[in-house]
């Protein structure tokens, strides 16, 4: 549907009326009775000559055919209307002097008519249904240009989004340099400075990478770069780049079965780092974090995340939000993301074809389970992603 037409002044378009009738009378009638500011009236005396106004129009609101006309009846023009993707929602009212007669009223609502008016009509009638269609495709015009505007604004958002977050990296970078220089510095207070400073800028980095995962998402831009690859090996990988956070030891991995598959390792990689990332820092002091790879089943492998802690919701579709996180009952922490990672871990694993679910319980802990197809055919495949 064509976007709002607005005025110079403001206000919204008439709405487009066509009038098909052969006698010359009753289309100056019509003119007449249809009369308004909010309507702007097309005439037609023949089949042929309102295919040429639909074909030269758009936009039309609501299309009065006359039945009985020569060449081309009212039935075989509204076939036409109907048969074409650019006229088929064209509302139609059938408009007739032939006495009542239920076979040709069932063949006009057939034809896709909603309505079916017989001569002489009742004038205040026929406008006020006009009226009733013209304000319907106003409403359908103000909603299609909010979705529009709502559309553009969207983009220029994840636009804005993926510009920020990467002008915003070389001066992070530039900082952590600096951090690191000074983490040795044999002042105590400036060494433990520069390690909040290091710290801080490690979760902006985070954050920024979120937001550019989100914008990648979004714009569909992203690529899958499927391979042979052991997703144990993977897990292995995530965990030895949390083991320096994870002083007291709390990982436990375990690996059954076949783990290899294909699939996009780096993708698949932040899945994992998210998961465990989180399980790490909600989760209870001193309580077990397990991560569980496993290959028995012969077309799926599958990753469980469980720690001790435990959500408030446990629905995925508030849980897998962007911008939203679970509650956690266990401890109080500080804002350590944007709440993107869930959700972009649920999309990666979409895109692999598999599904996330959660379950949370005070005697169980909360446990984040991944199951995605082992195998896939190996290249590069283009990823989509829902709006």
């Amino acid at each position: 549907m064509k976007s709002e037409k607005l005025s110079q002044d403001g206000m919204t378009a008439p709405a487009k009326i066509l009038v098909v009738d052969d006698t010359e009378q009753n289309l100056i009638a019509m003119l007449g009775l249809l009369d308004s500011p909010d309507l702007e009236i097309l005439t037609a005396s023949s089949g042929n000559t309102a295919l040429e106004i639909l074909l030269r129009e758009d936009d039309i609101a609501l299309a009065l055919l006359d039945v009985q006309m020569p060449d081309m009846d009212g039935f075989e023009l509204a076939e036409l209307i109907r048969g074409t993707e650019r006229t088929r929602s064209i509302p139609l009212i059938f408009l007739t002097a032939a006495s009542h007669d239920p076979l040709r009223t069932f063949r006009g609502y057939e034809a896709g008519a909603v309505d079916f008016l017989y001569k002489p009509f009742d004038p205040f009638s026929l406008r006020s249904k006009v009226g009733i269609f013209a304000e319907l495709h106003r409403q359908r015009r103000r909603i299609a240009q909010q979705v529009e505007d709502l559309s553009n604004a969207l983009q220029l958002n994840e636009l804005f989004s993926a510009v920020l977050a990467h002008d915003l990296r070389n001066p992070l970078i530039a900082i952590r340099h600096l951090a690191e220089s000074m983490a040795s510095n044999e002042n105590a207070t400036v060494a433990r400075n520069s390690s909040l400073i290091l710290d801080s800028s490690k979760r902006m980095s985070r954050m920024i990478h979120q937001l550019l995962e989100l914008a990648r998402l979004r714009s569909g831009a992203m690529m899958l770069n499927l391979q042979n690859v052991d997703l144990a090996e993977t897990c292995r990988r995530i965990c030895a780049e949390f083991a320096p956070l994870d002083e007291a030891g709390r990982m436990v991995m375990q690996q059954v079965g076949d783990t290899r598959g294909v699939f996009d390792d780096d993708r698949m990689a932040q899945v994992i780092s998210n998961l465990l990332g989180n399980a790490l820092e909600h989760g209870p002091a001193g309580q077990p974090v397990k991560l569980g790879v496993d290959g028995r089943h012969p077309d799926t492998l599958s990753i469980t995340v469980n720690n001790r802690g435990t959500l408030h919701t446990v629905d995925p579709a508030e849980l897998f939000k962007p911008f939203t996180s679970g509650n956690r009952t266990d401890t109080v922490h500080h804002l350590q993301g944007l709440g993107l990672g869930l959700h972009i871990v649920e999309r990666f694993v979409s895109v692999h074809g598999g599904k996330v679910d959660v379950d949370s319980s005070l005697r169980d802990g909360t446990t984040f389970s991944v199951t995605i197809p082992r195998r896939r055919p190996a290249g590069k495949v283009a990823a989509e992603f829902p709006r």
